[in-house]
């Protein structure tokens, strides 16, 4: 996996990595962005991103989150994981009920009570994982871990933790070369 999970870095260093000046989503300004969907959306970026989180789903029943940023990560390790002979289905967790069709919440072939690893791309304060994990609990789900492509190391970690979560980090700005403003 080094090997694999070496060069998700560095693709995402050179597709997803943006320098200036930008408002998140959390409505505070940063000196860099993170756009993971230039890499989970991409054919090469969802091969290495299946490669190397299908090996991190331990007992799963099922992967996925909150939508929109962790619909491509869970249908990439869904299909890898099948391809390795491990089928995890995905889902995904709508940000709010459905109001008409099944008006479900979560979407996908998601057994009753089934052990599920929470993915997203990019953790800023936690609130799209802690969403996701709340809606998961909520239908009798039990989540096993939470792994994430990028960890913008503001506080949104140290809230899942907190939770008690296992949360498990592949790269942090750092590992891109970039640093927050002081």
């Amino acid at each position: 996996m080094s090997g694999y999970k070496d060069e998700l870095r560095d693709y995402l260093k050179e597709k997803a990595v943006v320098i200036g000046e930008v408002t998140l989503s959390s409505g505070e300004k940063s000196n860099y962005y993170i756009d993971c969907r230039k890499v989970t959306l991409d054919a090469k970026g969802a091969f290495l991103i299946g490669e190397v989180l299908s090996d991190m789903l331990e007992d799963a029943d099922a992967v996925g989150g909150l939508t929109l940023g962790a619909d491509p990560i869970a249908t990439a390790v869904s299909m890898r994981s099948y391809e390795k002979g491990r089928p995890v289905s995905a889902f995904l967790v709508r940000k709010g009920m459905k109001a008409h069709g099944m008006m479900k919440r979560i979407e996908g072939p998601i057994r009753p009570n089934s052990s599920v690893v929470i993915v997203d791309d990019v953790i800023t304060k936690g609130g799209s994982v802690v969403e996701a994990i709340e809606a998961v609990e909520a239908e009798g789900h039990r989540v096993l871990k939470v792994v994430c492509l990028v960890d913008r190391e503001q506080g949104g970690s140290e809230i899942i933790r907190g939770k008690g979560y296992n949360l498990e980090v592949l790269y942090t700005p750092a590992d891109f070369g970039v640093f927050a403003k002081s």
